[in-house]
């Protein structure tokens, strides 16, 4: 009896857990298909050529045009910023914290970090309009209220601990054979640190920025609240551009009908940021298997 009870129990577990899955599965399934569905949708009234080069994005005005360059071009303007900072930060910040750092230290520094990940994004929106802004403004000539190197610094800033907790985890994985042998060569802490730690542990630091740049260039509320709604195709980071997301946004809050013409932009706006968040993931997997080949 017994053992026909716990037959019936680890059945039904067994049957649970392959629903969470298959779950999971569908509901991403069914995102692509509804992408996909109003994607070809609008691309049958709007060629693909005048949409992928185009480079004025009107589709809210009376004169429409459709041309998504300015959202990519401000999009990948604030994510390169904000790659600018954390990357370079969150990986000086993970190799101090396992290879520097003591014991006492590093339970400090690291729950202090992971408190920016948790600080609300509409919050580092004002934060990077009222405070960043006013103050860039004073060291950057020509900068305007709204603009694309405030936001894309506050977004550095809130996907540090992003970089540098994956970065320390990937450093602290690394064998501590590695590190004893370069010791016994002679090498310093900072020639080990850099030379047999980093590249040892490069497919998790790169798995980490590829993360990092998914989450920068996903990022709402920062860009839709300092970066300006003005879609601009530019490298200037001193005027106000318009990224992928705070296109969606402005649409999805605004008046504008469902199922018309420029209310399927927003779901051929999202399958590029599908299919860019998408291409990355398969970027680090690249890389991740090119580094094992290479150092198998």
């Amino acid at each position: 009896m017994r053992f026909r009870v716990r037959r019936l129990a680890e059945f039904v577990i067994e049957r649970m857990l392959f629903l969470c899955a298959a779950a999971s599965i569908l509901v991403t399934l069914g995102i692509v298909l509804v992408l996909l569905f109003e994607t070809a949708a609008f691309l049958r009234e709007v060629p693909i050529g005048e949409f992928l080069f185009g480079t004025v994005w009107t589709p809210l005005f009376s004169e429409k045009h459709f041309g998504v360059l300015p959202l990519i071009g401000g999009t990948l303007l604030t994510s390169a910023i904000a790659m600018a900072v954390a990357l370079p930060a969150g990986l000086l910040t993970a190799i101090y914290l396992s290879e520097y750092a003591i014991a006492p230290v590093r339970r400090v520094v690291r729950p202090v970090l992971e408190v920016l990940a948790g600080v609300p994004t509409v919050v580092y929106g004002y934060f990077a309009l009222q405070f960043v802004t006013p103050l860039l403004q004073g060291i950057v000539p020509g900068l305007a209220g709204f603009n694309a190197l405030s936001p894309g610094i506050v977004m550095g800033i809130m996907i540090l601990p992003l970089v540098s907790s994956l970065s320390e985890d990937a450093l602290h994985s690394v064998p501590n054979g590695l590190r004893e042998g370069a010791y016994a060569l002679g090498a310093t802490r900072m020639q080990t640190a850099l030379r047999v730690v980093v590249p040892a542990a490069f497919s998790g630091i790169s798995a980490a920025s590829i993360l990092a740049m998914s989450r920068a260039v996903g990022e709402t509320m920062i860009v839709a609240i300092a970066a300006g709604q003005q879609p601009r195709l530019t490298l200037d980071p001193r005027v106000p551009v318009e990224t992928m997301t705070a296109y969606i946004v402005q649409v999805s809050l605004g008046d504008t009908p469902a199922g018309t013409l420029e209310y399927r932009t927003i779901f051929a706006v999202g399958m590029l940021l599908f299919l860019s968040t998408f291409s990355l993931n398969l970027m680090s997997i690249w890389l991740r298997n090119r580094f094992r080949e290479e150092y198998a």
